[in-house]
């Protein structure tokens, strides 16, 4: 397998998109009064932090929360915790944030983890959807669609948790 490195998204790039992503949650749920992001550790979660940052400065009166949900993607049966009850999301619209949507699994199974909470809606948020479905799991808001084959890998780093430049690489 090749070991060349294509970069697909700069770090003023991955700020872009993720302005745009917030207009696009605003703009969907302008009547809502709250916002639940449900960011997927580990990259997922610093992803959603920028989005709950952007949403606060667009939408200053709208109640934006976060909660980190943390999954065992090898696992074959429903594996996640939050870090504050599932149940703050009652009733309330719920946006599930990862940085790579492949295949669907862990989306799916962070939205396990808030089968037993009655929401008002779910909706999904990645920086690059790959369209490798193997899940009924699509994005509403991405960033970038990207068509890939299945040996190429996108690998994102963002600064908070690699401790290195943002960026998102086809490698």
């Amino acid at each position: 397998m090749s070991s060349k490195k294509t970069l697909i998204l700069d770090k003023e790039q991955i700020k872009q998109k993720t302005i745009r992503i917030a207009y696009q949650i605003v703009e969907d749920n302008f009547e809502e009064k709250s916002i639940v992001l449900v960011g997927i550790a580990d990259r997922g979660y610093v992803f959603a932090q920028r989005l709950q940052q952007v949403l606060i400065d667009i939408a200053p009166d709208k109640s934006i929360a976060l909660i980190k949900v943390t999954v065992n993607k090898t696992s074959r049966k429903l594996d996640g915790d939050t870090d504050v009850p599932a149940s703050t999301a009652k009733d309330k619209v719920v946006i599930l944030v990862d940085d790579v949507l492949n295949s669907g699994r862990t989306l799916a199974y962070a939205l396990g983890v808030f089968l037993d909470v009655p929401l008002k809606k779910m909706r999904t948020a990645v920086l690059i959807d790959r369209s490798h479905h193997k899940f009924p799991i699509f994005s509403d808001y991405y960033g970038l669609k990207l068509s890939t084959i299945l040996k190429e890998q996108v690998e994102v780093t963002l600064q908070e948790h690699d401790k290195t430049e943002d960026a998102a690489w086809l490698t």
